[in-house]
């Protein structure tokens, strides 16, 4: 599988990168062996990143991953995770998460903290969780209402870590283009890992955020290609963004999957590959959980796709006459 660098810095991530929110209880409970055999399906499909976060299942997602890559070597392998969300001992422990969308015990609650000291702390936290003594990458993980103390406390805080040999790289994660795009203005961030905002039904991260990280040479992790699920299978019940796909948006899911189809791609394929049409995408991240949907990923990301599919795309109004569109892969 092809390896990217990511930005300036000297991490590396392969084109498919694993998102661990899935081994987390993400909706819905995995086993321990479950999630283990998924990293292992990754690893032996060629992916080299990994990406959690303290969020995921109350730091479930950390402590599996961490265990699952134990058996391979470290230095062949890019992890991220993410700070902004400290983990705190809950004063019952009684009920569920699945308030916030996991399966798991509700042992602790999240408290959000973009502070120098949180930041830290956090890092901390998830070096204990992963069992490792570095951090490849460290994503400032949904800033929207704390943009300020992101900027002025995380950040730097950040960078004396990076400068200590704590962490490789820097970077931001968000469901948004318009935050990251003024974080690539005023830091140095080495990537952005962007969810959702760069797919074949929405190009809002070309406006602006593609093109300044392209000229200021930051990566783009590319996240949500499947917009939560409709273009994995769209269908009437499907979601869009985490909600029920409005019929326009389904509709249009549909047609993209019809000239897919004529082409001889499936459209989770097509899906897959559209981002790296710009030079600025490093990634494309995908969330997984079994075994199964790794190997899916992987076979979808290498299926050949024609350069006829994307121009047909354009003529019938799918995309954009001036999106770029990846080469033909074969």
């Amino acid at each position: 599988m092809r390896h990217n660098v990511l930005g300036r810095s000297t991490a590396q991530v392969t084109a498919l990168a694993f998102g661990a929110a899935g081994i987390g209880n993400l909706f819905t409970p995995v086993t321990d062996a479950q999630a283990e055999q998924a990293v292992t399906a990754a690893w032996e499909s060629g992916v080299r990143y990994f990406d959690t976060a303290p969020h995921y299942g109350l730091g479930l997602s950390e402590r599996r991953l961490g265990d699952a890559l134990r058996e391979f070597p470290r230095d062949q392998y890019t992890i991220s995770t993410k700070v902004g969300r400290l983990l705190e001992p809950a004063p019952s422990g009684d009920g569920d998460d699945l308030a916030n969308g996991f399966a798991v015990p509700a042992t602790h609650r999240r408290v959000w903290d973009f502070s120098a000291r949180g930041v830290r702390h956090s890092i901390e936290d998830s070096l204990n969780r992963l069992g490792l003594d570095r951090i490849d990458i460290a994503y400032l993980h949904d800033p929207d209402d704390h943009a300020e103390q992101a900027l002025t406390e995380a950040y730097p805080e950040l960078e004396r870590l990076r400068a200590e040999g704590v962490l490789g790289a820097i970077g931001i994660g968000m469901n948004q283009a318009e935050l990251p795009a003024r974080f690539i203005r005023e830091t140095d961030l080495d990537a952005v890992l962007l969810a959702g905002r760069y797919s074949l039904l929405d190009q809002r991260g070309l406006a602006e955020l593609l093109p300044l990280a392209e000229e200021r040479q930051v990566a783009v992790v590319v996240g949500g290609v499947f917009n939560s699920g409709l273009l994995a299978d769209p269908r009437p019940g499907a979601t869009f963004d985490y909600a029920a796909a409005p019929t326009e948006l389904l509709d249009r899911a549909v047609r993209l999957k019809d000239v897919c189809e004529r082409h001889g791609v499936p459209l989770r394929a097509a899906a897959l590959r559209f981002p790296f049409g710009h030079p600025a995408v490093a990634s494309v991240l995908v969330g997984t959980r079994s075994a199964g949907e790794v190997r899916d990923a992987a076979a979808m990301l290498n299926h050949p796709v024609p350069a006829a599919l994307w121009a047909d795309l354009k003529e019938r109004g799918l995309l954009p006459a001036d999106v770029p569109t990846p080469e033909e892969v074969s």
